[in-house]
């Protein structure tokens, strides 16, 4: 008994908030890059078109990113991950039922909906479950379930489309949203909103987070998140990531395709490539934050990022873009570990998932308009080297804009 004891039940939440971020990010967003040259096809959508069912998707995002935050706060985060994921994974097979451009919008977007609630309630709920010592690390783990997901449908979409010629896009959404569906289950099960429901203190709590007293529901302090300028500036930031590495994993595959010649199979075997660089990419540079503080880690991730999307666009052979995929791989979703671990050393486990949901507003901001953008750019130049070559801005800007970050450290 003693033994079982030893496991801080945050270990659990852990697990099963990244299996919750596998099916709302990495199934349900990070998918479509893979699924998208057949699903153009399927439905004779242009590159336009095309990017506009991405920006659909992330309008749903959005339109939760604004209020997500808020509502795990107010209801709790294990009640908005369970029914965020159910919205997902009914999104995604409505999308599989699509007959045009305007109905897989529709679907892209709900679908969008549920991956905001989900995605939001599951950071900001790790966020209170440890210590400041441990937040970085906590939430670096957190989004590693957009790495799985990376790893996991690279090599899977194409087995199926091989399979299923005619349909296998639809079957893949199908297939997608039985497992959201799956995992909304067992994050109903399994999560618990914070350490004291079970007579617990976040994993790791130092002794100067001790005398923090917990806010209830009923006086929840709101102008701390809404009125406060370290919060504005985190939001601010946040942009220049979203609007950058959608243009990058929205059109990956299909830049792949064009300017170097892959084929399906191939593009997806490199799409692994990032999963893979990416797994354990959250966990190093949001420990890293831990020890040299979230200003300097944001800058260097920018930087490399930057350095991803100029290689993609400019270096159009094998080695560029494996180099490319590695790098950016490296740093995929450190930012949002980062960001997270940041809200919850501004406003504490309690106003944490308001404030990520607050800055996850501009987030999602950048990357809804990005995708149209980076489409109409590509159909007007016949490539994506320009989309890629904005990506690589809007990183730097990022990285510029990290180092005026003093409180979140």
């Amino acid at each position: 008994m003693r033994s079982v004891r030893r496991i801080h039940y945050a270990w659990l939440i852990l697990v099963m908030g990244t299996l919750a971020v596998f099916g709302a990010l990495g199934l349900a967003r990070f998918g479509y890059s893979v699924v998208l040259p057949a699903m153009q096809e399927g439905l004779g959508l242009n590159n336009t078109e095309a990017g506009a069912l991405a920006t659909a998707n992330l309008l749903g995002y959005l339109a939760l990113s604004a209020i997500g935050g808020a509502l795990a706060a107010q209801f709790g985060p294990r009640t908005t991950i369970s029914w965020g994921l159910v919205v997902c994974g009914v999104g995604m097979l409505l999308t599989a039922t699509a007959q045009n451009a305007f109905t897989a919008a529709l679907w892209r977007a709900l679908t969008g909906v549920g991956s905001g609630a989900a995605n939001v309630g599951v950071m900001g709920m790790i966020s209170g479950w440890f210590g400041r010592r441990r937040r970085g690390l906590a939430t670096g783990i957190g989004v590693s379930g957009s790495s799985i997901g990376l790893v996991f449908v690279g090599p899977l979409v194409p087995r199926i489309l091989e399979i299923f010629p005619e349909t296998g896009w639809r079957m893949t959404w199908l297939f997608f949203g039985g497992i959201a569906l799956l995992l909304a289950v067992g994050s109903s099960l399994i999560l618990r909103d914070r350490p004291s429901e079970m007579g617990l203190e976040p994993l790791g709590r130092g002794e100067d987070e001790r005398s923090v007293p917990r806010q209830t529901n009923k006086g929840l302090e709101w102008g701390r998140v809404y009125c406060s300028w370290p919060v504005w500036q985190l939001g601010l930031i946040y942009v220049a990531f979203g609007a950058s590495y959608i243009i990058y994993m929205t059109f990956f595959a299909k830049h792949l395709m064009i300017a170097g010649g892959y084929s399906r199979e191939q593009a997806g075997s490199l799409f692994s490539v990032v999963g893979f660089a990416s797994l354990f990419c959250g966990s190093v540079w949001g420990a890293l934050s831990d020890r040299i503080g979230r200003r300097w880690a944001l800058f260097g991730v920018y930087l490399i990022q930057a350095l991803a999307y100029a290689l993609f666009a400019l270096w159009a052979v094998p080695m560029g873009f494996t180099l490319s995929a590695i790098f950016y791989g490296l740093t995929a979703w450190s930012i949002p570990a980062i960001m997270a671990a940041a809200c919850g050393d501004l406003l504490g486990s309690e106003l944490a998932p308001a404030a990520l949901g607050f800055i996850t507003l501009f987030f999602g901001i950048g990357q809804a308009a990005a995708p149209s953008v980076a489409g109409a750019m590509a159909d007007a130049t016949g490539s994506f080297t320009g989309a890629l070559l904005l990506a690589m801005g809007l990183a730097l800007l990022g990285a510029l804009g990290s180092l005026t970050i003093r409180k979140a450290d």
